[in-house]
């Protein structure tokens, strides 16, 4: 195995965030400034609804870097998984389809995102094994009412089964190490942090748009493309150049 570029993983994250406003949206967008009393829509959590923008912002700041230290020790346990399986096969054969599978994981993404295929949502099925014995967590956290909590909220949040995480868990393990699988998905979860902490700001009138069909479908075909690019870079149609940092192939490796 060897080191994976990060930017394609921020740019999963940045274009793919469209999912994760639905998925983690509501309890970000739950802390947003309060608009009147009587709004607030129900949530599997106690939530809390604060009324001056920089309390707002400090909890919406310490709910995403906890779902992003979520992703990132996801991220080592794969890469670190994947490092010592790596040592024992070392055939080249064998990494060059771990590099087609990672593709494919995003063309899977990018058809996910456009509701052309929904096969990642298998994954997130079996995901639920480990979510039901964190979701209780949630409950006894109380109410988030402090940083420190949500900070909590949001590391366990982050177990939430999504197909788009586990897709990039999938280029976490092409990195070989524990350091470099927490890079890709601290870099993923950076390129979420923009729309997730616009939510938490903006509440509702982000995720309607975030809602429309065609925000889906280009941010579905953006990350089809990547895919794409990186199937066509391992099998030998592009040449070693800049474009290896937008894909992931084997060239791409440092």
């Amino acid at each position: 195995m060897s080191d994976i570029h990060p930017l394609p993983a921020f740019l999963a994250g940045l274009f793919g965030s469209i999912h994760c406003a639905g998925m983690c949206g509501g309890i970000v967008g739950a802390l947003s400034v309060a608009r009147g009393a009587g709004g607030a829509r129900a949530f599997p959590v106690p939530v809390r609804t604060v009324t001056t923008v920089a309390p707002a912002v400090a909890h919406v700041l310490a709910y995403n870097a906890g779902r992003i230290a979520s992703y990132a020790t996801a991220g080592a346990l794969a890469g670190a998984a994947a490092g010592s399986a790596g040592r024992l096969a070392g055939l080249p054969a064998l990494q060059l389809g771990a590099y087609v599978a990672a593709n494919l994981m995003l063309v899977a993404l990018g058809m996910y995102l456009m509701n052309a295929w929904r096969g990642l949502a298998l994954l997130e099925q079996g995901g639920q094994l480990l979510w039901r014995r964190i979701a209780p967590q949630l409950a006894r956290l109380g109410q988030p009412d402090t940083p420190g909590r949500m900070f909590v909220a949001g590391a366990l949040w982050g177990w939430l089964p999504c197909g788009m995480v586990y897709s990039m868990l999938a280029l976490a393990m092409l990195s070989g190490s524990a350091a470099g699988g927490a890079a890709v998905m601290l870099a993923f979860g950076l390129g979420t942090l923009p729309m997730l902490a616009a939510i938490g700001m903006a509440g509702l009138r982000v995720r309607a748009l975030l809602g429309l069909r065609q925000v889906r479908l280009a941010s579905g075909l953006l990350i089809l493309g990547f895919g794409l690019l990186g199937l066509w870079r391992a099998a030998g149609g592009l040449p070693p150049g800049w474009l290896d940092v937008l894909c992931v192939a084997p060239g791409s490796a440092a």
